[in-house]
């Protein structure tokens, strides 16, 4: 089968640590076997690279991502990097450097103790919030530390993300938006949110909308997921919420994520979301189904939708297997 077109597409592929450049190389290869015309550069980063020669992510590289169309990310991380090293030196790093403002995930899956699937996407901001690193700490090591952590929201950095939240709902059958904070609480960055949310909102009058506190959302997350279609919340909140939508959606393993530069200035970045599985790596073990999957939103975002529907077709059905065997049997069924 073909693509759309007869398109080239220009990948960077970050493997990174761990399992990440098996499952990299399989949804490749089922990226392939869709009909895509993929052109591909390896980049060394993550923890190995950083362990080795100190280099995390230099200017001269991150100016060289910015040719491609596309990054797709295996995953990165090893337990003998520090926290937070190589999460804010890399993936923050890209996340606010190209300007990748709205991470979307979307979940569709049979929740236990529930009879029927769901299907709903958040999309968190991925820009702003307490990941942009604004504190300090005072008097460290002592039993006088103080430490500060701000959270940053912006009207502008807000408003793209409902809006963007918006424009997907419009699209899809049930045309429903629910944003998520802790208004109650946070009363001026929550505050922030729902003005925001609600002048936006009648921009749209054929979307519905509705307004959860976190937490309740984290019940409704398990006791009632189908009362969502698309979720929009600020960066913390929707890291959290994301893995346990994972949780219910059968399992982290099995989640996709997009990190989208939607004004295209630069390229957007698609990656599983279930870490660099030191433990298994070489064996075989690891689904590369979530890598799959989000090489799926990489073509939807590459304007090549026929194929990433005919992948997301070809994953509905579990398969079983080594890492190797999976993608076989899913770039098989797309190709009958």
């Amino acid at each position: 089968m073909t693509g759309t077109d007869t398109q080239t597409h220009k990948v960077a592929v970050i493997g990174g640590d761990g399992i990440g450049p098996e499952v990299t190389a399989v949804a490749l290869d089922v990226v392939r076997a869709a009909g895509v015309d993929v052109a591909t550069t390896d980049y060394d980063l993550g923890g190995a690279r950083y362990l080795r020669d100190g280099e995390i992510l230099s200017d001269e590289t991150l100016n060289s991502l910015r040719a491609f169309d596309a990054i797709l990310l295996g995953a990165v991380g090893t337990p003998d990097v520090p926290p937070g090293v190589i999460e804010r030196g890399l993936l923050l790093k890209m996340r606010f450097e190209l300007d990748l403002y709205v991470n979307q995930r979307p979940f569709v899956g049979t929740a236990p103790g529930h009879s029927h699937p769901h299907d709903f996407v958040v999309i968190r901001e991925n820009t702003e919030g307490p990941y942009v690193g604004e504190g300090g700490v005072l008097r460290r090591g002592t039993p006088h530390e103080v430490a500060t952590q701000g959270s940053v929201n912006t009207r502008m950095g807000v408003e793209r993300c409902i809006r963007y939240a918006f424009e997907l709902a419009s699209t899809r059958d049930r045309k429903h938006v629910t944003l998520v904070h802790k208004t109650n609480v946070l009363t001026f960055a929550g505050n922030l949110w729902e003005r925001t949310f609600n002048e936006v909102a009648a921009e749209y009058p054929q979307v519905g909308t509705a307004y959860n506190h976190v937490d309740a959302a984290c019940i409704y997350f398990v006791q009632d997921p189908h009362r969502y279609d698309v979720i929009v919340t600020d960066n913390l909140f929707g890291d959290i919420l994301t893995d346990l939508g994972g949780a219910v959606s059968g399992g982290i393993g099995l989640a996709s994520s997009a990190n989208l530069n939607p004004a295209r200035t630069g390229p957007s970045m698609f990656e599983p979301v279930h870490g660099s599985a030191p433990d298994i790596v070489g064996t075989g073990k690891a689904n590369p189904t979530a890598a799959i999957l989000s090489a799926a939103l990489m073509l939807d975002f590459l304007g090549e939708s026929a194929a990433a529907d005919r992948i997301r077709t070809a994953c509905a059905e579990p398969v079983s297997g080594s890492t190797t065997e999976i993608g076989r049997a899913i770039a098989a069924r797309i190709s009958v």
